[in-house]
């Protein structure tokens, strides 16, 4: 129930739950925590979203309002246009029956862009959420180069879409800096960092004995990823370490939970290595058993490569490790460097170096005595700084000057 003087945020999202990638559990902790601040929220997705089903859809308590494709949607090119105009529409739709406060469009640039005309017509302040940088991510999974025509037109894209806003929010440091160089005044740009829903993950305190036993675990020390396997994961690194380290370590073995673009390469350079045998591939697995798979692992290793876009963003998956007291060990990049300091919270190793890999994780399996404090002060980061609710706090400032400033 709406409260007299409540303030009132219109979010628009690229894509929502019940779909399940860390965009959307972002946008679900951000709506949840704005809640518990006493924010009233209504949200809108975006055309790429859309499942043929009902207009509105009920998760997790909260409605979302869905956009259906138009006729452009089925054109190359084209079909870009289609999302700005079938969200434009939903979205003035929205505004004159809601009449909200405050419009907060999140990444990609087509979500802003559309929320940008509404706004200007209804003079409604515009936050933007830059949450990555969508064309350095196309250049690492192929899908464009860096310089070529598509990833011009997608920064010529987030550029207009971060200038068109009254304020910008991004989700680390790296990403701040790039948007302070493309011209937005550091005044105006604020860091709603990731976090994790520290209830969700309980420090652990043992292995999953069933789960131990069906992967052939027992006795076992286990080096483990979780997550997408993307070429920029560096998981290519991570086995060629492997391969050096397992001779001087015959009970090592690597749990790799997840999928993706890279799973028949991996499987291939295993066996190229001779240590298929001591690699277990468990396939994507559901996200409410994923802490079993947790639990199994003595070190957390995330080895992503240093390219231009894992130097901007910061992952998710070491925070979640390290919420669970897990040892992180991770490549010394500027996403990386936001969530761990090295020696205290975590390790970190020269990244795109194999031979500097397996040479920190020797030295961490056969000195185990300083294990224990690395992990807390982990788990101690986490619960200090990385909470939802201690981030999430960022954005109320944000719209009390936008709503001040309008006035």
């Amino acid at each position: 129930m709406q409260q007299q003087g409540q303030l009132q945020v219109l979010h628009v999202f690229d894509h929502s739950v019940p779909l399940h990638s860390g965009y959307a559990f972002r946008s679900l902790a951000i709506l949840q925590q704005q809640q518990r601040l006493n924010i009233n929220t209504r949200q809108l997705t975006s055309t790429k979203h859309y499942l043929a089903g009902p207009a509105q859809e009920q998760v997790a308590g909260l409605t979302f309002q869905r956009t259906k494709p138009g006729w452009l949607a089925k054109l190359p090119v084209l079909n870009q246009l289609d999302v700005i105009r079938q969200l434009e529409q939903q979205l003035t739709k929205m505004v004159q029956q809601q009449k909200p406060d405050i419009i907060h469009a999140h990444s990609p640039s087509l979500n802003a862009l559309a929320a940008a005309r509404v706004a200007r017509r209804f003079n409604i302040p515009l936050v933007y959420e830059m949450r990555a940088s969508w064309e350095d991510a196309a250049v690492s999974h192929g899908s464009c180069k860096e310089g070529d025509l598509r990833y011009r037109i997608g920064q010529y894209l987030e550029k207009k879409a971060l200038k068109s806003a009254d304020y910008v929010v991004t989700i680390c440091q790296g990403l701040a800096d790039q948007i302070e160089q493309w011209g937005v005044p550091r005044d105006r740009i604020s860091v709603v960092a990731n976090a994790v829903d520290i209830s969700a993950f309980n420090p652990v305190v043992s292995k999953d004995a069933e789960l131990e036993q069906s992967l052939k675990l027992q006795g076992k020390t286990v080096l483990g990823f979780l997550g997408s396997f993307y070429r920029y994961e560096g998981l290519h690194i991570l086995l060629d370490a492997f391969a050096k380290l397992k001779p001087q370590h015959p009970d090592l073995r690597l749990l790799l939970v997840g999928g993706g673009l890279q799973e028949a390469a991996l499987k291939a350079q295993a066996k190229d290595l001779n240590i298929s045998d001591y690699i277990i591939f468990t396939g994507r697995v559901d996200h409410h058993t994923i802490s079993r798979y947790y639990s199994l692992v003595d070190m957390f290793i995330y080895p992503r490569q240093a390219i231009r876009l894992t130097e901007m963003v910061t992952p998710l998956k070491p925070l979640e490790a390290m919420a669970q007291q897990g040892l992180v060990v991770a490549s010394d990049i500027g996403g990386h460097r936001e969530l761990i300091r090295h020696n205290d919270t975590g390790i970190l190793f020269e990244p795109d170096n194999p031979a500097q890999l397996a040479k920190v994780l020797d030295e961490l399996l056969n000195n185990r005595a300083d294990w224990p404090i690395i992990k807390q002060n982990g788990r101690n980061f986490v619960e200090q700084e990385r909470t939802w609710q201690h981030t999430v706090a960022a954005i109320l400032p944000v719209y009390q000057q936008v709503l001040s400033e309008r006035r």
